[in-house]
């Protein structure tokens, strides 16, 4: 298999193998073809223009089914590595660059994991209750990855489904593996995101604090959001004593500590040193159980290690894992001790999951893993992740007065733009104006989060390359430069970044 250099792959045709039905057509100059032409081949041209999707979607699809760069939508019809092609670009130089997709893991079609699932999909897809060396390989192959004790593997279809199993062992038992008498409660951070199924918004204050949100549960408790670049909640034990003296005021006890090891969707939150340690000691005290979520930075994205929570040095009790798993195929997992395991499983009830651990799940998985390996993705992480980091603080000191932090390890970051470097304001109109120009304008995608939106995220396939970072640093300097040039304009985004602020600040106070 060639090498994957940035964001070109040549696919061997023999690489989609005996087990795939598809037939390709054959090519008396070469022996490969580019990933974008196999992702051609899958189906006939576009029939209808991007317009009528629209339309259509807007009367069959749920209304808050959110769509990136809504007030221009793409039409994506294909994608390889780090390029998404539209209906209206069919060469490179039209495509757009994904900046923003931590799911496609290794790059978008790649070609050994989409052979791998083609071709399992050919063989056999059923459920875990069938023996398959596949499967047993492949959990062993994960569980190397992570540190003793956890060497014990769940599989799930969504990230979603892993923290509810977490979340459903952490009612059965307490992190000594005795049975928990007591009804549950539970400890996260402020700003995270654990899923959307309703236990797991219960958890998540982005969405239970966030538009249409129910407001936090009796029995979730808040810990603030570690805010290194403002100097705030740094004392991560200090917050988990309060926590549990919460719970106690309310005659409970806490059970689980859930956690991002990088908070994502609250702007790319990097914890500071001996942070979970702490957090992890005082919630241990009380039978807690502490969870890492891994579903957005696990795998290698940090680039110094592969998995997030290494960098703070701890072990959890249960690891979650999720979207990049499969490369885009569904496939999720949470991996804990034998021993945590073993007690569940003693305390009655099976597990099953209809979809979770099937064979082509099994399979993407597999290829996925096998791919950040051989193509050594964890490290292009690291050096890629540096170099990104360094244009982005080049950026940062090119405009003190609009990018006020640059943060984030490997191929996870996030650049935070302000209105007032002194007092540290957010600027989430700005952030908005600037990711909406560079898809407009050079075609580079790029999310804004945080707790105001302020926050321009990175985090692309791992197949991102140095050419890639460049166009997309190119892309954000040319737009700051405009922006910062447009005086009356930056002054009408400074005015609704500060109305905007004053209206998230009040709906939250309304909560708390």
């Amino acid at each position: 298999m060639q090498e994957a250099l940035g964001d070109t792959f040549a696919v061997p045709l023999k690489s989609l193998g005996s087990g795939s039905d598809l037939t390709l057509p054959s090519s008396s100059e070469a022996d490969t073809l580019e990933r974008h032409d196999l992702a051609l081949l899958a189906g006939s041209a576009p029939t209808l223009t991007r317009d009528e999707i629209l339309e259509r979607r807007r009367k069959h699809y749920g209304p808050n089914l959110a769509l990136f760069f809504p007030e221009d939508p793409l039409h994506v019809t294909s994608a390889v590595g780090c390029r998404l092609y539209t209906s209206d670009s069919r060469e490179e130089a039209d495509s757009y660059l994904d900046c923003i997709n931590n799911v496609s893991h290794v790059g978008h079609c790649h070609p050994q994991v989409t052979a791998a699932i083609a071709g399992q999909l050919a063989r056999v897809n059923t459920n875990s209750r069938y023996l398959s060396q596949e499967h047993v390989q492949y959990a062993e192959a994960l569980t190397a990855t992570f540190p003793a004790p956890l060497e014990t593997l769940y599989l799930l279809s969504s990230g979603s489904e892993a923290n509810e199993l977490a979340l459903r062992v952490a009612r059965t038992l307490r992190c000594d593996g005795a049975p928990r008498t007591a009804p549950l409660h539970v400890a996260v951070l402020d700003h995270a995101y654990h899923g959307h199924t309703n236990a797991a918004m219960e958890l998540s204050p982005y969405k239970f604090y966030g538009p249409g949100g129910a407001g936090r549960a009796q029995h979730v408790h808040v810990l603030p959001c570690p805010d290194t670049y403002r100097g705030t909640g740094l004392g991560g034990e200090a917050a988990a004593r309060a926590a549990v003296a919460e719970a106690a005021a309310a005659g409970a006890t806490i059970g689980a500590f859930f956690a991002e090891s990088v908070i994502s969707c609250g702007g790319q939150v990097m914890f500071p040193d001996g942070y979970l340690a702490g957090v992890y000691r005082v919630m241990r005290e009380q039978g807690a159980l502490c969870v890492a979520d891994e579903v957005q930075c696990g795998f290698g994205r940090v680039g110094d290690a592969f998995w997030a929570f290494q960098l703070q040095g701890v072990v959890p009790d249960i690891v979650t894992i999720g979207k990049p798993m499969g490369n885009g195929y569904p496939v999720s997992g949470a991996v804990m001790s034998r021993a945590l395991a073993g007690a569940f499983a003693a305390a009655g009830g099976e597990f099953f999951a209809t979809h979770g651990g099937s064979n082509a799940a099994v399979a993407a998985g597999a290829a996925t893993l096998r791919v950040l390996r051989e193509e050594g993705l964890q490290a292009r992480a690291a050096a890629v992740g540096a170099h990104v980091a360094a244009g982005m603080r080049a950026l940062q000191a090119a405009h003190p007065t609009l990018v006020g932090d640059v943060r984030g390890r490997g191929l996870m970051l996030g650049m935070e733009l302000v209105t007032d470097a002194a007092t540290r304001a957010p600027a989430p109109a700005l952030a908005a104006a600037l990711r909406a120009r560079c898809a407009a304008r050079h075609r580079v995608l790029l999310s804004a989060e945080g707790p105001w939106g302020s926050v321009i995220k990175f985090k692309p396939p791992m197949c991102f390359g140095e050419r890639e970072a460049d166009r997309m640093l190119r892309a954000l300097g040319c737009e700051l430069a405009a922006l910062a040039a447009d005086h009356e304009q930056l002054q009408a985004l400074h005015d609704a970044s500060r109305a905007a602020v004053a209206q998230l600040t009040r709906a939250r106070e309304a909560w708390d």
